[in-house]
């Protein structure tokens, strides 16, 4: 496929994400912003509320916009082949059913706010199957065989930053019960709480920013998480929406040469061989400090307002 066929079907298939990610505020939250998943429902009828665990919440969002998800591939023309093991690369991999040489990573990224202004995700490996790009260990397809790969971010902001299970609460819903049914009182030791309806319930999150970016447009040159092999983007909430990040002015040839090498590479810095783990070092290592302009200052480190 030439360079213009590809840029032709990135440039396609961005647009109908864009579109697409601006749908799902509407399609997750209520009237006035929370999120219309309450909990979970037994038998009964109870309502078991949901813990604001990070993980809980992120797999039930991503349950919650998968038909939409299957819907908008199937309407642009793409079918959804889903990531074989848990820790596979990318969640989603959109495959063009008239053309399966068309393929594009789509990894569902959600996180919840710091503060009005930051928030930040992992990108990925940058081991592994992004250095070895012709092999199919731990990914669906191997990475070069993809077009683009992208994110379908999600930020959110937390009604309870407890983050514990104890906390969770079981509701009987007036709305939901029959006339001749009576309440229950107690499910095990625990009390259950009469409201009239199901928008009484507070939810554990509210506040959507859904959004649509390349992977390399929102990086950093940080690693995301500990020791791991993460690729970490920035944390600019607007920045992410704008997919203005460390790489993005340089271009994706950059991103992946920096973080192929990020670590391995080294270099002498005050008489001492030091691991390159910084874009300006990078570039200067390759002898391009003429493009220490083109890094996309990094705005979190702004003072929160």
């Amino acid at each position: 496929m030439n360079l213009s066929n590809k840029n032709e079907y990135k440039a396609a298939f961005k647009e109908k994400l864009d579109e697409f990610s601006n749908k799902l505020e509407a399609y997750v939250s209520t009237d006035n912003g929370d999120w219309s998943v309450k909990g979970f429902i037994d038998v009964y009828k109870n309502i078991y509320t949901i813990s604001s665990d990070t993980k809980i919440v992120s797999k039930i969002l991503e349950i919650h916009i998968f038909p939409q998800i299957l819907q908008f591939a199937d309407d642009i023309g793409y079918k959804i082949v889903l990531a074989e093991k848990q820790n596979w690369y990318p969640d989603l991999s959109f495959v063009n059913k008239e053309n399966e040489e068309i393929k594009f990573a789509v990894d569902i990224k959600t996180t919840f706010r710091r503060n009005h202004k930051t928030a930040g995700f992992t990108l990925g490996s940058h081991g592994g199957y992004f250095k070895e790009r012709d092999k199919d260990k731990n990914i669906q397809f191997p990475y070069n065989q993809y077009l683009g790969h992208y994110c379908l971010g999600v930020i959110y902001t937390r009604t309870d930053l407890t983050d514990d299970l104890a906390e969770t609460e079981i509701f009987h819903v007036e709305e939901l019960q029959e006339e001749y049914e009576t309440p229950i009182e107690k499910v095990g030791e625990r009390a259950v709480t009469t409201v009239k309806n199901l928008t009484a319930i507070t939810s554990v999150i509210k506040d959507f920013d859904f959004f649509a970016a390349e992977k390399w447009k929102i990086a950093s040159d940080k690693q995301g998480s500990g020791n791991t092999a993460n690729i970490g983007s920035v944390v600019d909430i607007d920045d992410l929406k704008n997919e203005n990040g460390i790489f993005s002015k340089l271009g994706e040839v950059w991103f992946d040469e920096y973080w192929i090498n990020y670590g391995s590479a080294t270099m002498i810095k005050d008489g001492k061989t030091v691991k390159i783990t910084t874009l300006k070092d990078f570039l200067e290592f390759k002898g391009r400090t003429d493009l220490w302009d083109q890094i996309v200052p990094k705005t979190y480190k702004r003072t929160p307002e």
